[in-house]
């Protein structure tokens, strides 16, 4: 919630100070850079315009018992340029109303889930408090920041509707499936070696805006909202705003936010076209199966730092100017050896055989070792045990008994836990959400 709200108020920040928001560090809410030229030709720029918009004042849906009326969908849309930035257009009018309006119908299946809770009440001081600090944040008093809205056609009310629901609805989900969205141990493990595996890999650091095509009336309805949404960004719309609203992604309510990404790991369309980009620069939309992505390349990078490697061996100590009958004898001894050993029983099993030296070697970064060790040492499994390795100092066999990122970038344990369970709990919610839509009654007025 609060994420958001600092989205919001940055954007209406923006307008407030009559300018579009600059592009600065990755991790601050900024405009979206210029596109890649290689992508395609640049859109041509769209005059800011004045919302027009006609709606009858009707009802428009029904939502079981509840309604959304013409005027309800005029103010979620006001409220949402308001929040983007994005200029209305006659293009884009039709993808802000049905995003607007699909907001409105999650907003109103929401409350009607919140009434089932009699102890979950949000009260008006705990909305007003969250309108204080999104002003806050912004630099301008609650009055001043309802005021602004207000002079755009938007009612406080909707805002503080909105909010309350929000901030129910945030709450509902996070008792209801905090349990479940707890992360194992062997959860975090897994993706520690995920992360320790791919540390040598190019990474991106991306934002990504989702338009799904079943929400927005199908594929080619993605594509033109996804170049309208371009060009408002390259104008100077905040991107992380843009996602926020309209983006499908479950990084849609990080502002766009998909971290850092691994080669070869993601669609092959979306892989092609970060290869492409700069750093700063927005792509065009991107068609995949079932809608269309618009990626905004933050940063990139050749891998961590640093790939840290915990290793122990077992060796025979031969000379470099042993023959070859005497490597392949000591290298047929350790083969035979080999099955018997683990992690856990190396030194030991070195120390009761005569002729055999072992050694816990530690952890080592992966750059620092021998040239022959190294190879095992990235690509070997966790637990494993090498074959034969020869060195000018004897014939070795190596226990890869851990690995993990190194360098000040590298996560620890508590920030995946924290990540594994954000993500759970988002797909809970999305769940969640796909269980009230499909058990509801919603009609569509002509």
């Amino acid at each position: 919630m609060r994420f958001q709200g600092y989205l919001t108020g940055v954007a209406i920040a923006a307008l407030l100070a009559g300018a579009a928001v600059a592009q600065t560090a990755p991790q601050q809410p900024a405009a979206a850079g210029t596109l890649n030229p290689a992508a395609g030709q640049t859109p041509s720029a769209v005059a800011p315009a004045t919302p027009q918009f006609q709606l009858a004042d009707g009802i428009l849906v029904t939502v079981n018992d509840s309604i959304i009326t013409g005027y309800d969908l005029r103010q979620r849309m006001l409220l949402l340029i308001a929040m983007t930035q994005v200029q209305p257009t006659p293009e884009n009018i039709p993808a802000i109303q049905q995003e607007a309006l699909n907001a409105l119908i999650d907003e109103r299946l929401q409350a009607q889930e919140l009434t089932n809770y009699e102890t979950l009440v949000v009260s008006p001081e705990e909305v007003e408090q969250e309108i204080g600090r999104m002003a806050q944040d912004v630099g301008a008093t609650p009055e001043a920041y309802l005021s602004f809205l207000e002079a755009g056609g938007i009612r406080p009310q909707t805002i503080r509707d909105q909010l309350r629901t929000q901030i129910g609805w945030q709450r509902l989900v996070g008792g209801r499936f905090q349990s479940r969205a707890r992360v194992s141990k062997g959860a975090v493990d897994a993706a520690l070696r995920q992360i320790s595996e791919a540390a040598t890999k190019k990474q991106y650091l991306v934002g990504e805006i989702y338009i799904e095509a079943a929400r927005v009336g199908g594929q080619q309805a993605a594509l033109n909202g996804a170049n309208q949404l371009v060009q408002q960004m390259v104008q100077g719309a905040p991107f992380q705003a843009v996602a926020q609203q309209f983006s499908a992604a479950p990084s849609a309510a990080r502002g766009g936010d998909a971290g850092w990404v691994i080669a070869g790991t993601i669609n092959p369309a979306l892989q092609a076209a970060m290869e492409q980009l700069e750093i700063g620069q927005l792509s065009r939309p991107i068609p995949v199966e079932g809608g269309v992505y618009i990626i905004y390349m933050r940063d990139k990078r050749d891998g961590t730092s640093a790939s840290l490697v915990q290793l122990k061996q077992v060796m025979i100590e031969l000379p470099e100017t042993a023959s070859e009958a005497e490597v392949a004898a000591a290298s047929q001894r350790l083969e035979a050896l080999r099955p018997q050993l683990t992690c856990d029983t190396m030194l030991q099993r070195a120390t009761s055989e005569q002729g055999l030296l072992g050694a816990d070697l530690g952890e080592a970064d992966v750059q620092n070792l021998a040239p022959q060790f190294q190879q095992v040492a990235r690509s070997a499994e966790v637990g494993s045990v090498s074959t034969p390795v020869r060195t000018p100092l004897g014939v070795h066999l190596l226990g890869v008994c851990g690995r993990r990122a190194g360098g000040a970038e590298a996560p620890d344990e508590v920030a995946v836990e924290g990540q594994l369970f954000r993500q759970n709990l988002a797909t809970l919610a999305r769940r969640y959400m796909r269980d009230l839509r499909a058990d509801a009654l919603i009609e569509y007025k002509e």
